[in-house]
């Protein structure tokens, strides 16, 4: 990762003085008039931030609360998350997350995937200037994070972007050091004639953690019954600190398409099309002694080293008909070819595991979208032609403005998949987690709808039901284990969001309420999660600063909080314990300086009045308080 971050600093330094300025002159970055063409920059909106399925944004260089929220070690709003207790770690998930869009197997250690930036999470830009977005952020103890984002329109027709996100944190409790790397590089390019379009990405991520399985039985009734002589968390006994886990990945991505009609017949358009994706994951835990009272018996005492891989290789041809009657239409078919597995095969009496999960799957999909009326329609479907790993889904919305500040969507998703590689095959030194099941696809439906509005309020409500529920949990030995509800579970979410403005005074709400109808044991969740900021916002010093200052409370109600297993990286089920039920009060003072937006938090406030003895899941803290600071400077040459 230091030679990839060595080629993101001799790109820009090219590429910072090889691009003429594209687009229209005249206007601020943020709109206000510049004082002379010259020296003037081409207005925000022109910064076009294109996602893979080519819906289009702009840049925001705007302060709000929103951006608060996202300014965290995954730049995502969190507010369905649980965060551990160091950067970099794993999030506990505070309701169900399940891709409806999936026909196809996914990779495990799905615990260390938060921060695995996919397909989806690689945008692409068009922008008339060259862009540098720098983001940092400080740690718990002894590191930091940063993200370095540039990207060059070297014309018209080409844009390029290299980024590097890294990490590193040591954290307040014995042996948790995070360090992880996300570097991404890629393209877009439209030719003059405009007839062909394609737009591609490289990645090459490590993501590691130091493991130490928790608090022990001692540690753990220290930190509950919170004696003064262990807030040094240092102090705090663990379960190990011989252990680490590492997610590795490397992607190459492309995406393009040629259109064959004639470009000026505005009426009919046919392309033809084709992806391309060459994904390599390999997971490894490392242990240099057996924790056998945790984990089981193991085959060796010592230098335990679990590796999983997988390896596809994905090709989707398409052909594509626009018409100004018909709408859009797409028609595709594609081969994979998979390869999951191990090195070796494990023999036990009267049983055999293999170690490989490897062949060639062919698929057929459509998809629809049309304007009708003043409805938005559109589907989209998929089918797997293959024994091994059949599967499908298919997906139906329609969505109606009513005008710009008030909508409304609803569908349907059903999808049939595999579950994910590890609950189908598993091998490990420790003896318990060697396992080959031949479980039966989840099949699952969910109904939704959402409104949104500015003015009144942004609901969302969906109902999901999920036959061959898989998941982990403990067995009669306490160890962890694959399992298959005999019961299909039924999951009624619903979300509720309204941003209230007083003039200097703002508040922004937003209140979840889950209720597992069918399933509970098997899928845990928090009956209520609340998130409110009180905040006072204003100009300073002639306008040359704008501020948003104030409190967030966050708050979900107690259940039977899921556990975490470091060998496998994943979450299992148990309902032994309920956890949760206590509240965060976070102070921020934000503000924006030109380009640059920074921000200072106060975190977990009421920790300082009545002390911290809350878990993120079993046997392990949730976060102490902490002061941080971090800013998001965006640069324009």
């Amino acid at each position: 990762m230091k030679k990839s971050f060595l080629i993101f600093l001799l790109f820009f330094a090219v590429s910072a003085f090889g691009q003429t300025r594209l687009g229209p002159k005249g206007g601020g970055v943020d709109g206000d008039p510049a004082k002379t063409e010259k020296d003037s920059l081409p207005a925000i909106d022109l910064y076009k931030i294109i996602s893979v399925k080519n819906d289009t944004t702009f840049l925001d260089t705007t302060l709000t609360v929103l951006k608060d929220y996202k300014f965290n070690y995954l730049r995502k709003d969190n507010f369905e998350l649980l965060p551990f207790s160091n950067t970099g770690q794993t999030y506990n998930s505070l309701s169900l997350r399940k891709d409806y869009s999936r026909a196809f197997s996914e990779f495990g250690a799905r615990a260390r995937h938060f921060n695995f930036m996919e397909v989806e999470d690689i945008n692409y830009y068009y922008v008339p200037t060259p862009w540098t977005q720098l983001y940092f952020k400080t740690v718990p103890e002894q590191g930091q994070q940063l993200d370095a984002f540039f990207t060059v329109s070297t014309s018209e027709n080409l844009n390029m972007f290299i980024a590097y996100k890294g990490t590193r944190a040591l954290g307040k409790y014995q042996h948790i050091l995070t360090s992880s790397g996300n570097l991404r590089m890629g393209f877009s390019y439209n030719s003059k004639n405009k007839r062909y379009h394609a737009k591609g990405h490289f990645v090459s991520q490590d993501l590691l953690n130091e493991e130490n399985g928790g608090l022990d039985s001692l540690a753990i009734g220290q930190y509950i019954a919170k004696e003064p002589e262990f807030e040094d968390r240092s102090v705090l006994s663990v379960n190990f600190q011989n252990a680490e886990s590492t997610l590795y990945g490397k992607r190459f991505f492309l995406d393009h398409e040629y259109e064959i009609t004639n470009i000026a017949d505005s009426t009919n358009k046919l392309t033809i099309g084709h992806k391309f994706d060459y994904s390599y994951k390999k997971f490894v835990y490392t242990q240099t002694t057996a924790e056998n009272d945790i984990f089981g018996e193991s085959f060796v005492s010592g230098q335990i080293k679990d590796i999983t891989r997988l390896e596809t290789l994905f090709n989707e041809a398409s052909v594509n008909y626009s018409n100004s009657l018909l709408g859009d239409l797409s028609f595709r078919a594609g081969h994979t070819n998979y390869n999951y597995g191990y090195n070796s095969v494990f023999i036990k009496p009267g049983d055999t595991i293999g170690n490989r999960l490897s062949g060639d799957l062919l698929h057929v999909g459509a998809s629809y979208k049309k304007q009708i009326g003043g409805f938005s329609v559109e589907g989209d479907a998929r089918l797997n032609l293959a024994d091994d790993f059949s599967g499908n889904y298919i997906e139906a919305s329609a969505s109606y403005e009513f005008d710009p500040d008030n909508s409304i969507r609803f569908g349907v998703n059903q999808n049939s998949t595999a579950p994910n590689f590890n609950f189908l095959l598993h091998q490990s030194s420790y003896i318990n987690y060697n396992w080959q099941n031949d479980f039966d696809n989840e099949v699952a439906q969910r109904v939704f709808g959402d409104f949104r509005s500015e003015k009144i309020v942004n609901l969302y409500a969906s109902l999901s039901q999920i036959e061959n529920y898989t998941y982990f949990s403990t067995n009669e030995d306490t160890l962890v284990k694959p399992f298959q509800a005999g019961d299909q579970v039924r999951y009624l979410k619903l979300k509720a969001e309204k941003e209230f403005d007083f003039g200097l005074f703002g508040s922004y709400n937003t209140i979840m309420y889950q209720n597992v109808l069918e399933g509970v044991g098997v899928l845990n969740l928090p009956e209520f999660t609340t998130r409110n900021s009180l905040y006072y916002k204003d100009y300073w010093f002639d306008e040359a600063l704008y501020l948003q200052t104030g409190f967030t409370f966050k708050y979900f109600t107690k259940y039977q909080m899921n556990a975490y297993d470091p060998v496998l990286a994943e979450f299992y089920v148990q309902n032994s314990q309920e956890l949760g039920g206590f509240p965060v009060v976070d102070f921020f003072f934000n503000a924006k300086v030109d380009k640059a937006r920074i921000f200072f938090k106060l975190e977990h406030l009421n920790d300082l009045i009545d002390g911290n003895n809350n878990f993120t899941a079993p046997g392990y803290p949730y976060t102490d308080f902490l002061v941080r600071f971090g800013l998001v400077w965006d640069l324009f040459l």
